[in-house]
């Protein structure tokens, strides 16, 4: 085998137990199976937003555009079914860097940073906006997961350091808890429903990038360490599709299958952004904004179907 034919055996030899050591299935990318594809752009650039899903429908709320990072008011839906955008009433405040959930078919944008500053509020939207009960304390660079019926805010960054608070909202009584901490302070991570539990994946600590998952059981309060991802991410978008979380962050798209408890990687997209958001609708996903490489805010949409 001439020399040059052996280095390179070697070399994929040794990525290949690595890959085993830090979790990858070894499975073959997915990039020519299904590959991204452009869906209706956002009516304008956008980064930071905060996004939830009701059935069909994509909500997106506020975000940030410019070297500025002016925050936006802006309110969309995009329709899945009609593969169309439509503008709503705009946000009470301009806000970037807001965690969204849904409840039913209300939608709650959480915290964030206005141009008075960062703030607790939170308004709830169901055709029309009202305020809300606030949250404990200001937030943003936090997540949004509803379960159960209940909406919990985690993490996030305020006052110069990334926070470890979990607070749970009860809409039907309009009123927040404490929850167990997460197991370190964290900030701009992802975080997921999945088999009943949340799932926490990535983000930022100091300096570092993290490629660390922890899983709270809602039901006992407890967490416990899951399996870390090959590859560190922050400002990623995450949606659950049957036994699969997807994590997508500029070239980087991670997926995890609960039948194996590995991680393989899917397709690089498109456009490579961060601060961006992911759902799934109908065996679909979808990133929506963000801001690229370069960047510059973006309005760009992607999709890709998922093989089920």
């Amino acid at each position: 085998m001439p020399g040059r034919a052996v280095a390179a055996w070697l070399a994929l030899a040794a990525a290949g137990v690595l890959g085993a050591a830090i979790g990858w299935s070894g499975e073959v990318d997915e990039a020519d199976a299904a590959p991204w594809t452009r869906a209706p752009s956002m009516s304008q650039r956008r980064s930071y937003i905060a996004a939830a899903q009701v059935g069909e429908r994509i909500f997106t709320a506020g975000g940030m555009v410019g070297e500025t990072g002016r925050p936006l008011a802006t309110f969309t839906r995009f329709d899945a079914r009609a593969n169309e955008w439509t503008t709503l009433e705009p946000l009470p405040v301009a806000t970037r860097a807001a965690a969204a959930a849904a409840i039913g078919d209300t939608v709650y944008v959480i915290g964030g940073t206005t141009p008075a500053g960062n703030t607790a509020a939170v308004y709830a939207y169901d055709g029309d906006w009202r305020r809300r009960t606030p949250l404990p304390e200001p937030r943003f660079n936090h997540s949004a997961v509803a379960l159960a019926g209940k909406v919990y805010v985690l993490g996030g960054f305020l006052q110069g350091e990334e926070r470890d608070d979990v607070f749970v909202y009860d809409p039907a009584a309009d009123r927040w808890s404490r929850s167990t901490p997460l197991p370190r302070p964290n900030h701009a991570f992802d975080a997921v429903a999945f088999r009943g539990e949340i799932w926490v994946l990535g983000g930022r600590r100091g300096e570092k990038i993290q490629r660390e998952v922890w899983i709270l059981d809602p039901k006992t309060g407890a967490w416990r360490a899951g399996p870390a991802m090959p590859e560190p991410m922050e400002l990623l978008g995450a949606a659950t599709v049957g036994d699969e979380i997807h994590a997508v962050w500029e070239s980087t798209y991670q997926i995890y299958h609960a039948d194996t408890g590995k991680w393989s990687r899917g397709p690089r997209p498109l456009v490579t952004r961060h601060a961006l958001q992911t759902f799934s609708v109908n065996g679909v996903l979808y990133t929506l904004g963000g801001c690229t490489t370069a960047l510059r805010d973006s309005p760009v949409v992607e999709r890709r179907r998922l093989r089920r």
